[in-house]
């Protein structure tokens, strides 16, 4: 099969290439520099610009196309960075969108975007599934823009997916790689009271859900990309703190985190989500690490 990708370069796009290759796809990465010319390591590179609107239709030949680019949102939140991550997600759906519904002999099997959690807002212990409301917030609004932005690629009858990722455990980057350094020196803790749900998945299972969503084509819309067993923030800092054999003794108190951070400490730091997989176990899909401790374990060797 011939899939396409952005954000290849990022966590989870950098370890999906090789699963893929692996398995015998043919693998096109969207750059935003000039391309290398040939293949590298079995990849062709693509040039695009969300920005300028540049991207060209009669390159996206390709029977699957996973979107997962988008402005990284885990800093201090001003406007122009609010802007940023806004325009990140939605004008580049909405370029490739725009640009998979002209292709009306060949079109994509389809097209499977990344989205996130951030979607249902600060939620409390409220257990939420793909069918529950949307929140309230920044992210909340930009996820929902973010999703309907693939209009076009679903009116013209492509299959459309919505990862809605929780938080990836992975100590090659995002938050696991940031707390794992606090955790080992023995200053780690829980942030705020601890009673905050965290709804996380293993790196390993990401992958493997989006190979699952590449081949069944019953499943299209939001699929919520988690765990089934999601944890407070409290339970998180306590396993990790078993699994590394280091006290979690230092809390960070919601103001300390909002001082540091600003808005986005109440947006993803403070911020309850209690999300489950409802549309995977649906589906039969199989985790390879469900439990956190296990994944922990897993991860970090």
């Amino acid at each position: 099969m011939k899939v396409i990708i952005s954000g290849a370069s990022g966590l989870v796009g950098s370890a999906l290439i090789p699963a893929l290759l692996g398995e015998g796809h043919q693998v096109t990465r969207l750059v935003r520099r000039n391309p290398s010319a040939g293949q590298v390591n079995g990849v062709s590179t693509l040039l695009w610009d969300p920005e300028s609107s540049t991207l060209d239709e009669r390159s996206l030949n390709h029977e699957v196309f996973v979107h997962l680019s988008g402005e990284t949102v885990a800093e201090r939140w001003r406007e122009e960075k609010k802007r940023r991550i806004r325009d990140s997600r939605v004008k580049s759906t909405a370029l490739i969108a725009e640009r998979l519904s002209r292709l009306v002999a060949a079109p994509p099997r389809a097209l499977i975007c990344a989205s996130a959690i951030g979607f249902y807002g600060d939620r409390g212990s409220e257990v939420l599934h793909e069918e529950s409301a949307p929140g309230s917030g920044f992210l909340a609004e930009v996820c929902r823009e973010w999703e309907a932005a693939a209009e076009p690629a679903r009116r013209a009858g492509i299959r459309v997916v919505h990862l809605r990722l929780g938080v990836v455990l992975s100590p090659e980057g995002g938050a696991l790689a940031k707390m794992l350094t606090p955790f080992k020196l023995g200053v780690g803790g829980k942030v705020g009271g601890g009673d905050q749900w965290m709804s996380w998945i293993a790196l390993d299972d990401v992958i493997e859900i989006i190979k699952f969503v590449i081949a069944r084509d019953d499943v299209r819309g939001p699929v919520n990309v988690v765990s089934p067993h999601p944890v407070t923030n409290g339970e998180f800092t306590d396993t990790l703190g078993r699994v590394l054999s280091r006290p979690t003794f230092i809390p960070l108190p919601a103001f300390g985190a909002r001082f540091a951070f600003g808005e986005m400490a109440d947006a993803l730091l403070l911020s309850s989500a209690r999300v489950v997989p409802a549309r995977l176990t649906e589906a039969g899909f199989a985790f390879a690490h469900p439990q956190l401790e296990e994944a922990l374990r897993h991860l970090l060797r």
